[in-house]
């Protein structure tokens, strides 16, 4: 974990901790690692998870397009790794980052959660 990622004290794992669900996926939720905002959430396999944790940029799994996609690949909007942390169940993750470009969302805005419900 590099400096900003205020993960001190943590329980350090392999990424054999993680438990993907039986469609091969786990949720990641990817967070700015310095303000804590909310980026946007993705679905990670073993292989993304592995290029993430080697590269420093984050690849995820489309569900739609069944492909692997290294976030900002067309967008230039990518995202430089920071930390990668596992639930306890071992079944989610949160993804520690620095944004580059102008935001994480596919719409050009900085979060993917800029709407709130109102009621």
């Amino acid at each position: 974990m590099s400096k900003g990622a205020s993960n001190e004290g943590t329980e350090v794992v392999s990424p054999d901790a993680v438990r993907f669900g039986p469609d091969g996926l786990v949720p990641a939720i990817v967070q700015d690692a310095t303000s804590h905002e909310v980026l946007m959430v993705a679905y990670m396999n073993a292989e993304s998870l592995r290029r993430t944790l080697e590269t420093k940029r984050t690849w995820f799994y489309s569900r739609r397009r069944q492909e692997l996609w290294p976030k900002g690949e067309t967008s230039g909007n990518r995202q430089r790794l920071r930390g990668v942390l596992v639930d306890c169940d071992g079944d989610a993750l949160v993804v520690q980052v620095d944004q580059e470009g102008t935001g994480a969302c596919h719409s050009g805005a900085r979060t993917c959660f800029a709407r709130r419900i109102d009621g």
